[in-house]
């Protein structure tokens, strides 16, 4: 699928590291490094713009080492980016650790997974089917 894309970052387009790769690392396209001191976010800029085709989502993601390393995760996880918006796509990035982190420019922040999704059309009932698990949820499964 081609998807249409500004790259005003300075960086190079994203692009998928492996042939297996689901999601393309984000940059921060920044001119200063950002301190995130504990609890602290801030939206970063990825220099980047993009137009989907009807049907489809961006989403992103934290990248996996940056936060079982430096306890830095995407706050509004996952971030989705509409098909019909244009305008620079954001990374809300969040340091959950006790340690400040430093985001320097061009550092992998993200990572942006494109996804199809359905449309639903609602169909009210007063009654939905029943199921072995019914109403349960948060734990009621149990963990093992």
């Amino acid at each position: 699928m081609k998807v249409k894309i500004i790259n005003k970052s300075g960086f190079p387009t994203p692009f998928y590291a492996t042939e297996a790769s689901a999601g393309m690392d984000l940059k921060a396209a920044i001119e200063e490094p950002i301190t995130l001191g504990t609890l602290e976010r801030a939206m970063v800029p990825t220099g980047l713009y993009i137009a989907l085709p009807v049907g489809f989502e961006a989403q992103i993601r934290p990248r996996s080492g940056l936060a079982a390393k430096h306890g830095l995760t995407v706050l509004n996880t996952p971030g989705t980016i509409d098909a019909d918006y244009r305008g620079e796509i954001r990374v809300i990035l969040v340091n959950l650790s006790k340690d400040p982190f430093v985001i320097n420019p061009g550092e992998r922040i993200a990572q942006m997974v494109v996804a199809r999704h359905e449309k639903v059309e609602w169909e009210e009932v007063e009654v939905l089917d029943e199921t072995q698990r019914g109403a349960g949820g948060f734990g009621s499964t149990g963990t093992k």
